[in-house]
């Protein structure tokens, strides 16, 4: 057995994974770097996660301005459009919960190759369904994809990023969900621009097929977690995935030597259920990272899928009962152009979100950002009092500030901390549950949204908005563990 307490040289000592991915290089001229250098392997790692957090954004936000055509063309009753409305949201919880899961069991690789095959599959369906059952089932097989990539996108960058740099790289890839969700906006608007036919939302979709396929092809290179493989005591597979994910030039370390975590040296095999979520060591992360994570799906995506319709309510239109198909049309590009204003907001929350992560932290960013939610949806609330042409102008105050403050807080932190705060044998379950648990605030809100706003209205429905964000922000601080600048070997402590 190697005596790890003997002094050796570094390139000789075995080390966690963590470790050798944290280490500070120092080249030949005695430079010692203040972070690890980011190397191509873990470059391509974040730019092909990044990548499915786009696409996330950009089906769920395009969804919002789809709906109505998917209505009139398949001539569905008020009744059943939370059928629609949440088919991709279900999808997502199950895959979500699902796929997390398997990620701890087959390894992170798979499931990030899967997940993309997957949305590919469905996609192409969709856009060939010649029925309301089929784009309900359709709808669901992208949300399965969509789903996996909760856990998984987060875990492959904390697991394979240097600690100082962990913060701001799932945060920048998650704000590609915004970037994908002011896209699929602006292509819905675009493509109903260039085909105002109800056949549009048909090409809406297509315009995905081909950079997910693109991405699928990319996923195949990327290397297994080496963290993964270590916590099932695949040692040597562990070195040699570490090798890969650190070529450097000039190579840094030379050698690697990797032991097992100190929480899996016991019994590096042993398999842990769900129920490991809920023990006493697991407990309080899975309460931080599962409950403020409803609490705000309840909101953002309340808000998201429903903007083009909220504000055509408001400005005096209905998209559900225009007075023929070019009203229709005409009402849904003019959504499209108020949800794509509001949703920038979005991109420049998560920004403000990568620059102050690592320096003000997850559980300070997340209380703020709830109670920022809450004040703008108070300001939505209060558009309703207005009936003199200035509603408008409150109700895109009201939007703009919510989706700035969920963006920077909440919805940002949330996937940053189920990325984190479990151990590395169950990240994929906890994260993944978590992301389930929230996805069932996104689906209430798709079936339930349509049901009162046409039963107690917008106005009482946002301000019961306005207490689930504040609820987040106490739960979240009576929760909170802070991983800001911690590793992840501590973490697993």
């Amino acid at each position: 057995m190697l005596d790890i307490e003997r002094p050796l040289p570094d390139q000789a000592r075995a080390k966690t994974v963590q470790d050798h991915i944290d280490e500070l290089p120092m080249w030949v001229d005695g430079t010692l770097l203040s972070a690890p250098p980011m190397t191509r392997m873990q470059w391509r790692i974040w730019s092909l996660a990044a990548a499915g957090k786009f696409f996330t954004g950009f089906i769920l936000f395009m969804t919002g301005v789809a709906l109505p055509l998917f209505f009139d063309e398949f001539d569905i009753r008020p009744a059943a459009h939370g059928f629609i409305s949440a088919a991709s949201l279900f999808g997502i919880l199950v895959g979500a919960f699902f796929f997390g899961g398997l990620a701890d069991r087959l390894g992170r690789k798979p499931i990030f190759v899967a997940e993309m095959i997957i949305l590919v599959a469905f996609l192409v369906a969709l856009t060939l369904s010649s029925s309301f059952w089929l784009v309900v089932i359709c709808l669901f097989g992208v949300g399965l994809s969509l789903g996996s990539a909760y856990p998984t996108a987060s875990m492959v960058i904390a697991e394979n990023i240097p600690t100082a740099h962990r913060g701001r790289s799932v945060l920048a890839a998650y704000a590609f969900q915004a970037v994908g969700a002011l896209a699929g906006t602006a292509v819905g608007y675009l493509v109903l621009a260039a085909l105002p036919t109800i056949q549009a939302w048909r090409w809406m979709y297509a315009a995905a097929i081909i950079p997910a396929v693109l991405v699928a092809i990319g996923r195949l290179y990327v290397v297994e977690s080496a963290n993964w493989l270590s916590s099932q005591g695949e040692i040597d597979k562990a070195e040699r995935a570490a090798r890969q994910l650190l070529v450097r030039q000039p190579q840094y370390p030379t050698k690697i030597k990797i032991i097992p975590h100190d929480t899996q040296v016991a019994d590096a095999h042993a398999k842990q259920s769900y129920a490991a979520l809920f023990n006493k060591a697991n407990r309080r992360a899975t309460t931080l990272a599962s409950v403020p994570w409803l609490l705000q799906d309840l909101g953002s995506y309340g808000i998201g899928i429903f903007t083009p319709t909220i504000l055509v309510a408001v400005v005096g239109g209905s998209a559900d009962h225009a007075r023929s198909l070019t009203d229709l049309i005409l009402n849904d590009i003019t959504a499209a152009k108020g949800a794509a204003l509001t949703t920038t907001l979005l991109i420049v929350g998560v920004l403000v979100a990568v620059l102050l992560t690592d320096t003000v932290g997850r559980i300070a960013l997340q209380v703020l950002g709830f109670f920022g939610c809450a004040a703008g949806l108070f300001l939505a609330a209060l558009s309703l009092n207005f009936t003199d042409g200035r509603e408008l102008s409150w109700i895109f105050a009201g939007f703009m500030l919510f989706n700035f403050m969920t963006s920077m807080g909440p919805s940002a932190q949330t996937h940053l901390l189920a990325a984190e705060v479990f151990p590395t044998k169950i990240r994929g379950k906890g994260a993944g549950f978590a992301a389930a648990v929230g996805k069932i605030g996104a689906v209430a809100t798709a079936f339930l949204f349509p049901v009162l706003l046409d039963t107690i209205g917008t106005q009482p429905l946002l301000f019961g908005l306005v207490g689930t964000s504040i609820l987040g922000a106490v739960v979240t601080w009576l929760f909170r563990i802070e991983t800001t600048g911690v590793s992840l070997d501590k973490l697993e402590h």
